[in-house]
């Protein structure tokens, strides 16, 4: 996995071979916004926004819940709420994401990698604005 921070935020990409993708994460006040792209053609398929609230399971945890938008004929759509809604309970803010990933004649273990490197790429971002809060209050 590789990031640079630079002045909008930071940039992550995955470095698994085939089917990688990329994303941007920036602070705007308490909220995040998110954009996960890849493939030929990048765009933005489906929005996603998720707002953190005591699981409905274990009130002592923080889950999430989110509102999508997709576009007609885009199937984006649950890669932006899984994307959002993970990020907004394991960072407690609301979180806006958007996906938009294309590769030409994707077979079944295609869509199944991508999903794999959506997933770690989520986790990913998650756990090193976590750590980049936590290295910004200890100085500030």
């Amino acid at each position: 996995m590789q990031v640079q921070k630079n002045e909008d935020g930071f940039r992550f990409r995955t470095e698994e071979g085939r089917y990688d993708l990329e994303a941007s994460a920036k602070w705007i006040g308490e909220d995040l916004l998110v954009a996960i792209w890849g493939g030929e053609r990048p765009h933005i398929g489906a929005v996603a926004l998720a707002q953190p609230r005591p699981s409905l399971k274990d009130p002592g945890r923080t889950s999430s819940t989110a509102s999508v938008f997709c576009v007609v004929g885009h199937k984006e759509d649950a890669v932006a709420k899984k994307a959002s809604e993970f990020l907004s309970a394991a960072l407690n803010t609301r979180v806006v994401a958007t996906a938009g990933i294309h590769w030409e004649n994707l077979d079944e273990e295609g869509i199944r990698k991508i999903v794999q490197h959506v997933d770690s790429l989520v986790k990913y971002i998650a756990q090193h604005l976590r750590d980049d809060s936590e290295i910004s209050i200890q100085k500030g």
